[in-house]
């Protein structure tokens, strides 16, 4: 008896195909389509990137050459200008910036010489400011010029101390160190307002300036900050020794300094009513400004020593 083997094998065949088939798509996935997708994606960022970047590129040109935007640039730039000069002026009504860097034309050689003239000035015989064309010489090449870099570091170094001194009596608070530093700030300023009152009530034609009295009285700063230095190491006694040497070196100071600019010009004002009294009264002047040192620097230095 005959098997009928094709209609099996006619069977299975089929089966063994479609097997294959879906093993087939199983394990083997087809990304051929995939890759140019994604260089598709690729290249066509860069170019729109590229493409961006063109844009913006021609949009600045654009704008340069714009006669439009270009004038209002100019109109800008000049607004500008304008602006600042206009600030300028207005300060140099008030505060004159080519004086003012007078003042703090120092260098180191300067500020030692000016702190050792300021704690011994009895070695000093020449105490008259020098002159080039009618021109003060800076204070880097004159000793005896005044300057506002040394009243202003000591002012700085004064606060320091205040609060090391106030932190070693356990009294320290921002309020009190704040309070030291407006009494001392406001002490000095009262000074050269009556300085200036005096002066321009006795008619004493001076080439002495605001800032020239600025500097002579805000040099106390540095008496203060050796006779703290003297309490905070040595105690009370050291801090009175201390007190007693820069307060007499520093109204010798004053009195040599301010005697070359207040009676010098005597010979001016020498013709007139009241003459004979007007020495007098610049000596009282000077003699009182002198004076007033060592009062003030006790009195903003002694309750921080203990």
């Amino acid at each position: 008896m005959e098997v009928p083997l094709h209609s099996y094998g006619a069977t299975a065949k089929p089966r063994s195909r479609t097997a294959t088939s879906a093993g087939n798509s199983l394990l083997f996935q087809d990304t051929s389509c995939a890759s140019p997708t994604l260089a598709a994606h690729g290249y066509l960022g860069g170019g729109a990137r590229g493409a961006s970047a063109g844009g913006d590129g021609g949009r600045a040109a654009d704008l340069f050459q714009d006669p439009v935007a270009s004038a209002a640039m100019m109109y800008g730039s000049s607004l500008a200008f304008q602006s600042k000069d206009m600030v300028n002026k207005e300060i140099s009504r008030f505060v004159s910036v080519n004086k003012l860097k007078y003042f703090f034309a120092v260098d180191t050689k300067y500020v030692l010489k000016k702190l050792l003239l300021l704690m011994f000035p009895y070695a000093q015989q020449d105490w008259e400011v020098r002159y080039h064309r009618d021109t003060p010489l800076t204070p880097r090449h004159d000793v005896n010029a005044p300057d506002l870099y040394i009243p202003l570091m000591a002012f700085l170094t004064y606060i320091l101390l205040a609060g090391m001194g106030l932190g070693i009596q356990r009294r320290f608070s921002p309020e009190v160190l704040g309070l030291c530093a407006s009494t001392a700030l406001v002490w000095v300023v009262i000074e050269v307002m009556a300085l200036l009152v005096s002066l321009y009530l006795l008619s004493v034609h001076s080439d002495l300036s605001t800032f020239d009295l600025l500097a002579y009285s805000g040099y106390k700063y540095v008496g203060m900050i050796l006779a703290m230095l003297g309490g905070l190491m040595f105690g009370r006694n050291g801090y009175f020794l201390s007190l007693a040497w820069v307060s007499c070196s520093l109204m010798y100071f004053i009195v040599r300094s301010l005697r070359m600019k207040i009676l010098s010009s005597l010979s001016s004002d020498s013709m007139g009513p009241g003459a004979s009294a007007k020495p007098q009264f610049r000596l009282y002047i000077t003699m009182a400004t002198a004076a007033f040192q060592p009062i003030i620097i006790y009195w903003l230095t002694s309750h921080l020593v203990r």
